[in-house]
This record gives structure tokens, C-alpha cells and sequence, in this order.
């Protein structure tokens, strides 16, 4: 069972690698694209729709939400483009460090200035007469 296990989440980082690639394949549509970024965005971000301490339901959207969102990508990439992107992913893993850095760096920077920006809305709108 654990083989079995360690076998689907190879396949699963696999096909993970491929969706990284088709986000930057000239032959994915705009909307997987879109659907890619927001995955990836909802994977790598501090905030849940459902936070994670909250027993079952906490874990329940990560282990539903995100492989859903990836069968989704993956069905909205052409078939073509996607095979082209699981032989490369096969191949030639990219090395994540870096991008995954950055990525992060980016989801957080976004959350602050959503934040600032909310509350600089309730400071205008509390001082407003």
C-alpha cells in the first residue's frame, strides 16, 4: 500500500511539473492559464477558504479543492500540449527553488497590499462624515 502510495504521488508531482509547463506553453488557452495561476496562488497562499484548524473541514479543501483544480487544469489544456509537458516534465524537472521563492513572495506581497488597501477603505470610511 505505501508502494502504491509513493507511486501516485510521484505521478501526482509528475503531473504538477507538466501544468507548470503548460502555464508557460504558447499553446495553453488564456483560462487554463488563469486556472493554472489561481491553483497555484490558493496552493501557495497563508489563507484558506477553510482554515486548517478547524477538525476534518480544515484539511477536507486542500485534499479536495486542489487535485480537483488540477484535473480541471489539466482537462483544459489541449491534449497535445499536455503530453508535449509531462514528457518534458519527465525529463527535465524544473529546478523550483527559486520560482517557488519568488511565487511565495508574490502571493504575500499580494495579501498585504489587499490588506493595506482594506484598511485604508474602513479608516476612509469610519473618518468620513
Amino acid at each position: 500500500m505505501l508502494a502504491a502510495l509513493k507511486a501516485r504521488a510521484k505521478a501526482l508531482k509528475i503531473e504538477v511539473v507538466a501544468l507548470y509547463f503548460a502555464a508557460r506553453h504558447p499553446g495553453t488557452p488564456w483560462y487554463a492559464k488563469a486556472l493554472i495561476a489561481a491553483i497555484v496562488a490558493y496552493a501557495l497562499s497563508p489563507i484558506d477558504l477553510i482554515p486548517d484548524f478547524i477538525p476534518v473541514l480544515g484539511l477536507l479543501d486542500d485534499l479536495l479543492l486542489l487535485p480537483l483544480g488540477i484535473v480541471l487544469a489539466v482537462r483544459l489544456v489541449p491534449l497535445g500540449v499536455m503530453d508535449e509537458c509531462r514528457a518534458r516534465a519527465q525529463a527535465q524537472p524544473p529546478d523550483g527553488s527559486r520560482a517557488g521563492h519568488l511565487a511565495a513572495i508574490a502571493i504575500v506581497v499580494v495579501w498585504v497590499t489587499v490588506l493595506v488597501l482594506a484598511t485604508l477603505g474602513v479608516v476612509r470610511y469610519m473618518t468620513a462624515d
